[in-house]
């Protein structure tokens, strides 16, 4: 049975005082903007309880609209990483009283909506979530009638006026990169992305030539095609087929990565003893790939969470300064990575 979560474990987690936790969870004044959000979270992950007299001073908040991209054919809550995102929201919500309305958006190849949800045009709810897409003109003058609380959840606006929660896609990249170059491997290949793709995934491609150029590697391997049009199979095949030498793929997500592995498989090269690939996102069918995928871990759960403590905040302190809460992705080492066949040689020699 978990032991009871207390202020002093929320303060260890958080990096500050016991007292500036309290002050935090008593909704005391004296404390930043910045740490009450950050506590806030943190409490939240930890599973601590608010009292109902906390709830009852802190959010002023009753319905949250959370609106989720869709891609076709996909249910958002079949979607293997926004799933998790709407599961953290739902916990959040229900853990400080708050009605969640849930409702999708369909998005075009590049992330544009293609239409716009009647709760945005009813203006049902007091405060919004946006997930996975592009905050573009058309939503923005629906909801500016109202002018509701916006935080975007791994979306993206041209104005820089929301809060949002989002994961450190470069540095993760850069990360996931650095990992196959410390394991001897200097053929490495991208799949996936674009240099106009979507922002998260060319952050992903930007920290992938950053790895290289730090590690003085001359020679990148892109395999450029729109990971939401296409798997990758054909691409990465293709990118085999014309360099010979790659002995490793860091996909810029796991369905691509998987994609990336049975090309690669196919193409008559044994992962990971011929080919090592890595991918991203950490999303439930990565642990179950054969080999088992190495990958990034993006704790979803944690940015809806946040999300909610970051619309809770809007609204009871409307002007404070905007707050961007970043993921931190953790490598997760499988059975798809080994060093390259000329590493192994040298060491037995």
């Amino acid at each position: 049975m978990r032991e009871k979560v207390t202020i002093t474990d929320i303060a260890q987690e958080s990096g500050v005082s016991p007292a500036t936790v309290s002050l935090v969870l008593r909704n005391r004044p004296g404390v930043s903007e910045e740490t009450r959000a950050r506590v806030m979270v943190i409490a939240e992950n930890l599973g601590y309880q608010l009292k109902p007299a906390q709830m009852v001073t802190r959010v002023h908040l009753q319905t949250i609209g959370m609106v989720v991209k869709t891609e076709p054919n996909l249910p958002a809550r079949a979607n293997p990483f926004y799933s998790h995102v709407i599961i953290g929201v739902e916990d959040a919500c229900r853990r400080n009283g708050i009605d969640l309305l849930l409702s999708t958006m369909p998005v075009d190849e590049h992330n544009r909506p293609m239409g716009v949800p009647q709760m945005l045009v009813r203006g049902a709810a007091e405060a919004l979530l946006m997930v996975g897409t592009f905050v573009d003109e058309t939503i923005l003058s629906i909801t500016s009638r109202k002018a509701p609380p916006i935080v975007l959840v791994d979306a993206y606006a041209q104005s820089e006026c929301y809060d949002a929660v989002g994961s450190d896609n470069f540095q993760a990249a850069w990360q996931a990169v650095e990992y196959l170059i410390r394991q001897g491997h200097r053929h490495i290949g991208l799949i996936g992305s674009e240099p106009d793709s979507y922002p998260s995934i060319r952050q992903r491609r930007g920290g992938y030539l950053r790895a290289l150029r730090e590690a003085e590697v001359a020679q990148s391997f892109i395999a450029e095609f729109n990971p939401m049009n296409e798997s990758g199979y054909e691409a990465t095949r293709d990118l085999l087929r014309k360099n010979p030498q790659i002995t490793a793929l860091f996909g810029v997500n796991d369905k691509v990565a998987i994609a990336a592995l049975s090309a690669a498989i196919d193409s008559g090269r044994h992962v990971p003893e011929d080919i090592s690939v890595v991918g991203y996102d950490d999303v439930d069918f990565a642990s179950n790939a054969i080999p088992p995928l190495t990958t990034m871990h993006v704790d979803t759960v944690t940015m809806g969470r946040a999300a909610v403590q970051l619309l809770m905040n809007r609204i009871e302190y409307p002007d404070a300064a905007r707050m961007t809460l970043t993921v931190h992705p953790m490598l997760m080492e499988r059975q798809s990575v080994a060093k390259p066949r000329s590493a192994r040689s040298n060491r037995t020699l």
